[in-house]
């Protein structure tokens, strides 16, 4: 029946919509890459001391703990307080566990050891009961201030030592980052206490799925603190993100505000953290070895040797971080490192005579390679002369040890350039611009010991512009049916291919690089880096060439609009290869980008489409008295046109002062189109896709609850006697006002979403006895056709003959079918939408036999008495109804509503269905 009232034409979109869907979940979930992070483990076993809080606290907070971590001799020490180390909080994210922390807690212990505890970290764990607090957000301010009692507490410990420590460090995973950062909004709170945070994939900017109002008043509160007091902020806090791997996560949702004010954030991405170079999940980025042996670095290295703990030096901090985090010379970090350095011990004279060479050594011995006659070489090819820019890069490529450059204007004594290098994967480069060493005369290379392995060193001269080459992306609706190559046919070791017209986040394409070599009887490595200038996004591929290799291009963060910087892909080759760079645009990956920045906000276009159909049954019913299906109203009404205009031009009128004033005036929300604007996130006709979209999942859903509906009606013609159409239809039955009574007593008492789930499940029950007496009615007219029309006759004659008292016909019962199934489609929007405080509410139940605050009640109290007169109503009384014509008008506005407050809101969307079921609702007594 649903099937047969679509066109085959329409039914073959909604499978093209499927199709186009599907791509980009794909793309979102299985598009990147393999999981390349270590396990860490632990050494020995893991244990958790739980610290004793003050009963009061105890007693607030009856589902919170506070642990210490320790492993093996040293948890045994530790069991007697009070404690000597340097004090590291943990705070766990959405279902995230105390036990989270072993990882990091584990390589610190060991790192420890090395030193022979000369400094040691005591990490404590907080056990926020693995509640889901990115899908209820009122608990977040109880975790806040739990928190900072966990603080003073964890500084109670110390008392009485030598180097008691006055503050903390913080490691938030996931919304626990989020709360680290609202400790600075409480009243008490000092911001002392905290001396780092560090937080791991947190959504700072949005929430991921804005499923209630606490969740965006909560980040309201923090981002605008954050703000507003941004000058008086010195809190050090370091953003890392996972990258594509974590789809729970967007990275965009993890970078810090950039204020020009506030210099003591970083935001990077797991991908461009030196010696970690992998994406991560939203889970294994807490286990990741890679990462977490960075941060272990980082932490000792910001060890103050007077107070033996943590600095409290800001710049000491940031210098640290970006050691760490940013750009890395492999070299271990010092505050002030020497700029002048002196040769010393064994050196080996090479003299140099061209422009590009390479020295290969296997010795046994520490010894200093010294590049001669660079001066010479330089000046014979016009270099220092040139009116261009002209550089000399350096790679070198070792197994062990470290690794010094120093450029000499004398023999014995130079400038030491090693902390201008950058380390990668496999290589350590350095490039210098020679008009900024006017003197240089030599070139000396420190080549450890490495016990017969090879160390090879690449130098050459060029000039900027010959390794420069722009390569304009394809456009965005070229579908990847077009493409865009250059060749690199000189034989040099770096290149810069400029990504033009690159810069938006609904931008994607593949590039492939093709190397071919000649001559080559050993395996050689290339590097190709994507640089985005404007944020620390940067992902790096490691090629053993000859090989054809595909990168993904595309965006965490779009580029600012006062950025001019271009992206970059930087290619470190080999001089025996050729390379072929192609890029096309990736249709696939553009629909991810939908999927991963807008998913959140298709359940506003599905709820605005089904509100669309729904107007359309109700105006059909005032018009020729009959209800049409689902499917062909939603085909007939659903049309973008009806709703991306208005919301358009609403968003072009707020940019005038007028405009903006009465809409102030009459207390509306901001357009969450304009909060996307903010946010970089507007692509071009994604509001279409999504409405697109929203209108194939409409119409799979009623496939799904319709035939649901069928499937439950059957069900009960087999476990009960077969039943009869209803013979008069009362809008209140005896039982109705107890059993509103009776829910709203639960919504009070228990939890909102609860109260409103038992209200859905009641309604379905009403429609699944309405299809099953309907059911029933048309086999026995089958059976016995001529007593069935004598009985349709014999209804409606007297529905006819009376007002007051009406019978349901089967043509009667046929329409208010069709209508009930519209009311289940937007019920179960409701209901999917309430489902997140409910889930919180049965897994705390424990603890908290009533959800307080409670997101849902105030909707469940108006909802239960409209869904109980609407499970009693149908069609035949409301069709003569005054108030229909008006009630079916409703749901265009609405739908236009739900776009432009719902889209970032979705706590929004239960109210915009509800107001006209309201309406439906009062129809039966208007």
């Amino acid at each position: 029946m649903f099937l047969q009232s679509v066109s085959l034409w329409n039914l073959a979109f909604y499978a093209l919509m499927v199709f186009m869907a599907t791509l980009g979940l794909w793309d979102v979930f299985f598009g990147f890459e393999e999981n390349k992070c270590s396990m860490s483990y632990m050494f020995e076993y893991p244990e958790y001391q739980k610290i004793e809080l003050p009963k009061k606290l105890a007693k607030r907070y009856p589902a919170y703990e506070l642990y210490l971590y320790g492993e093996g001799s040293y948890a045994e020490e530790h069991k007697i307080l009070p404690l000597t180390g340097i004090p590291v909080l943990f705070l766990p994210g959405n279902a995230g566990s105390y036990k989270q922390v072993r990882s990091i807690g584990s390589i610190a212990l060991r790192k420890a050891e090395d030193i022979d505890f000369k400094y040691h970290f005591d990490f404590f764990s907080v056990n926020f009961n693995e509640e889901l607090v990115a899908l209820y957000g009122g608990s977040l301010q109880k975790q806040t201030k739990f928190v900072h009692e966990c603080i003073k507490t964890i500084l109670k410990l110390y008392k009485g030592q030598e180097f008691a420590p006055k503050s903390v460090a913080i490691i938030g995973h996931s919304m626990g980052g989020l709360v680290a950062r609202a400790l600075l909004t409480l009243k008490n709170f000092k911001q002392d206490l905290i001396n780092l945070l560090i937080t791991q994939a947190t959504p700072h900017v949005a929430p991921v799925m804005p499923l209630d109002r606490f969740i965006t008043d909560f980040y309201m509160t923090v981002n605008n603190y954050w703000i507003l007091n941004a000058r008086h902020i010195n809190l050090t806090t370091l953003s890392v993100a996972g990258g594509f791997r974590d789809y729970q996560v967007r990275s965009g949702l993890t970078f810090l505000p950039k204020l020009s004010h506030h210099t003591s954030a970083l935001s990077v991405v797991s991908s461009a953290v030196p010696k970690t170079w992998v994406s991560t999940d939203h889970l294994s980025i807490v286990w990741c070895k890679q990462l977490q042996l960075t941060t272990v670095r980082a932490f000792f290295d910001l060890i103050d040797v007077d107070t033996k703990q943590i600095t409290q030096n800001p710049k000491k901090k940031l210098s640290v971080l970006n050691h760490h985090f940013i750009r890395h010379p492999a070299k271990h970090f010092e505050e002030n490192p020497a700029i002048i350095s002196d040769l010393t011990g064994t050196s080996m004279w090479v003299p140099v005579k061209v422009s590009k060479w390479t020295y290969v050594a296997y010795n046994e011995n520490n010894i200093s390679v010294v590049f001669a006659n660079i001066e010479m070489v330089a000046r014979k090819n016009n270099f220092f002369v040139s009116k261009r820019t002209v550089w000399i890069r350096v790679y070198w490529i070792r197994l062990i040890g470290p690794c010094f450059i120093r450029t000499f204007s004398d023999s014995r004594q130079g400038i030491d350039l090693s902390w201008k290098a950058e380390l990668l994967p496999t290589i350590k480069s350095l490039t210098l611009r020679l008009q900024d060493y006017p003197s240089l005369s030599h070139l000396v290379v420190y080549v450890p010991s490495i016990h017969g392995s090879k160390f090879v060193v690449d130098c050459e001269f060029f000039k900027k512009e010959t390794r420069s080459i722009q390569l304009p992306v394809t456009h965005l609706f070229s579908f990847g049916l077009s493409s865009r190559k250059v060749i690199l046919n000189t034989s040099g070791l770096f290149y810069n291919i400029e990504l033009l017209n690159f810069g938006q986040i609904y931008q994607a394409f593949k590039i492939n690089v093709v190397s071919k070599c000649s001559g080559v009887k050993e395996e050689i490595t290339s590097i190709y880096k994507l640089h985005i200038p404007w944020s620390y996004e940067d992902s790096l591929t490691i090629a053993q060439v000859p090989s054809s290799t595909e990168i993904s291009l595309k965006l965490h963060i779009a580029q600012p609009e006062n950025d001019s910087h271009v992206a970059l892909l930087k290619m470190y080759t080999s001089s025996d290869c050729q390379y072929e760079v192609t890029v096309k645009t990736s249709f696939s990956q553009i629909l991810g980008q939908v999927v991963r920045f807008h998913g959140g906000a298709l359940p506003a276009y599905v709820t605005s489409s089904i509100l669309l159909a729904y107007g359309g049954q109700l105006y059909s019913l005032f018009s020729t008295g009959h209800c049409l299906e689902y499917a062909t109203m939603l085909d007939k009404e659903a049309k973008p046109y009806k709703v991306d205009p208005l919301v358009i031009m609403i968003k072009f009128l707020l940019g005038y002062k007028w405009f903006k004033e009465l809409w102030d005036v009459l207390l509306l929300p901001e357009l969450d189109a304009i909060v996307l604007t903010s946010q970089s996130m507007c692509f071009p006709l994604v509001s279409l896709i999504l409405f697109l979209f929203g209108t194939c999942t409409a119409y799979w859903g009623g496939l799904l609850s319709s035939t649901s509906v069928r499937l439950l009606s059957s069900l009960w013609l087999a476990l009960k006697r077969p039943s009869e159409l209803p013979k008069d239809i009362k809008m209140i039955s005896a039982d109705l006002p107890f059993l509103t009574i009776v829910l709203i007593i639960v919504s009070w008492t228990t939890c909102g979403a609860f109260a409103i789930l038992l209200t859905y499940l009641y309604y379905v029950f009403k429609i699944v006895h309405l299809q099953a007496s309907l059911t029933t009615y048309k086999n026995s007219q089958t059976v016995n056709p001529k007593h069935s029309r004598r009985s349709e006759k014999k209804s409606n004659h007297h529905k006819d003959s009376t007002v007051h008292y009406l019978r349901l016909s089967a043509n009667d019962a046929e329409d208010s079918l069709r209508m009930h199934s519209t009311v289940i489609n937007l019920l179960t929007w409701i209901v999917l939408l309430s489902m997140p405080s409910l889930i919180y509410w049965l897994k705390n139940l424990r603890y908290y036999f009533k959800l307080n605050p409670d997101p849902c009640k105030p909707l469940a109290f108006i909802l239960i008495p409209t869904v109980a007169i609407l499970g009693n109503t149908h069609t035949v009384s409301i069709k003569s109804s005054k108030l229909l014509k008006a009630t079916s008008q409703f749901p265009l506005p609405l739908a236009v509503g739900v776009i432009a407050f719902g889209s970032a809101h979705l706590y929004r969307v239960p109210c915009f269905i509800f107001i006209p079921l309201l309406l439906h609702a009062l129809c039966n007594f208007m």
